[in-house]
């Protein structure tokens, strides 16, 4: 079978190219109904996870004593969580040859959690209920992910994890938004908002359950029977790998945003206000995903995700040297506009570089290796917070971010649609 993920840098992509030359066609209209399913399948679990997430931080350091290291570690674990999760779910869905039931699976799991937190009494029940949180997460993300890439039409899978990736945000600015509301509503009653955050995550399970259908699998397209064997891996191929590589420098760089909260708590933002850092945040994100992804069909994915690194570069700078609350509201915004400019460019990448039996495996390993970067970079982030001081955890982000770039340029020297602009399998 050949290979396209191992070609080389100078080989231009028929298909790319051709993509590159569409006219911008409005293309919303192109995507399949189950991409927009799982767009609000997104929106409606990141509503109820936003919620809380939003508050947590602040809800460990202030109501049950954590430090900001522990706040780092406990990110750090939930998140190396789901990444080892997704890569044996990932994994499964090559082999057995379908997406939508582990997804689901992972989102029931996720949904059936949320009570967890407002009933939690202690840190322990807390970390228990972040990591069952994550397992389902990860047991969904990367299925998910391959299967987004199964239902988008050649050419327009920029467009479409953009679009996931939009409507996900959008309800991450949501979930805060309304945890905003909730607080002043309740009084600053924690437990009553995670209460209130369990009923989107249960609408999440319903629509995934009902409205997203599985695509049929291709007549022809290869049976994996051992998708982690190191033959399987090797299909993987070159460009694949190095998309990985890169990324995880990425991952070193984008520590969790949860310190984005605390250096906004720092500056002096009251409690209540404290979840409009990440409705700031992900509506610059979520404004920014879809039109980017789109356009990457067009120009080829490279040379946006090279700017959307020094936009990260330039929010952390923000952070790290703002003198007041207008300075931080500045890094925050920039923040967010850099994941616009990278997270859906970053999957198109991952799902075109592989062939398409070993999507669930390649996002899965992907998902493995940049997990454990950023349980790495979080621990990093809360140490240096600790011994240092808030800057410099903010500084250490840019140094990773600038070698990240560094890493990128040869593939942004690469021909237009080289890159992923539309190639399809």
């Amino acid at each position: 079978m050949r290979q396209r993920g191992r070609k080389g840098p100078g080989m231009v992509s028929q298909q790319g190219r051709k993509a590159a030359e569409a006219p911008a066609e409005a293309s919303w209209r192109r995507l399949p109904a189950g991409i927009w399913a799982l767009g609000f399948v997104s929106l409606l679990m990141d509503v109820s996870s936003e919620m809380i997430h939003a508050l947590l931080p602040v809800y460990l350091t202030v109501g049950l004593g954590a430090t900001a290291l522990a706040v780092g570690v406990i990110e750090g674990i939930a998140e190396a969580t789901a990444a080892m999760t997704r890569v044996f779910s990932g994994a499964l869905s090559d082999r057995i040859g379908r997406r939508k039931e582990l997804a689901a699976l992972g989102y029931g799991l996720a949904a059936l959690t949320k009570p967890v937190f407002p009933l939690a009494p202690s840190i322990g029940w807390v970390v228990a209920a972040r990591f069952i949180d994550r397992v389902g997460k990860g047991i969904r993300g990367a299925p998910r992910d391959a299967l987004v890439a199964d239902l988008a039409p050649n050419g327009l899978r920029g467009a479409a994890y953009g679009l996931r990736q939009s409507l996900d945000t959008a309800g991450a600015f949501l979930g805060p938004l309304a945890a905003i509301g909730l607080m002043w509503l309740f009084a600053e009653d924690f437990r009553a908002v995670f209460w209130v955050a369990v009923l989107p995550a249960f609408l999440a399970l319903a629509l995934i359950l009902l409205a997203v259908h599985e695509p049929p699998r291709p007549a022809g397209l290869r049976r994996v029977r051992n998708p982690l064997s190191r033959a399987e891996l090797g299909r993987l191929g070159g460009v694949y790998w190095w998309v990985v590589g890169v990324a995880t420098l990425f991952t070193l760089a984008r520590f969790s945003e949860a310190f984005v909260i605390l250096r906004a708590s720092s500056a002096g933002l009251p409690l209540v206000l404290v979840p409009l850092v990440l409705v700031g945040m992900n509506a610059v994100y979520a404004v920014s995903a879809w039109p980017v992804g789109a356009l990457s069909d067009r120009i080829g994915r490279s040379g946006l995700l090279l700017a959307g690194l020094g936009m990260l570069i330039a929010a952390d700078l923000a952070l790290a040297f703002a003198g007041g609350l207008a300075g931080i509201a500045l890094g925050v915004a920039i923040w967010g506009l850099h994941m616009g400019f990278t997270q859906g460019i970053v999957a198109a990448l991952v799902a075109e570089a592989v062939p398409a039996e070993l999507r669930g495996t390649a996002f899965g390993m992907f998902n493995l290796v940049t997990g454990a970067a950023l349980l790495m970079a979080s621990v990093i982030a809360g140490a240096l917070w600790e011994a240092v001081g808030a800057e410099s955890t903010f500084l250490a982000g840019a140094g990773f971010a600038a070698v990240a770039a560094l890493g990128l340029l040869p593939l942004a020297r690469r021909p237009a649609g080289d890159d992923g602009g539309g190639k399809g399998r």
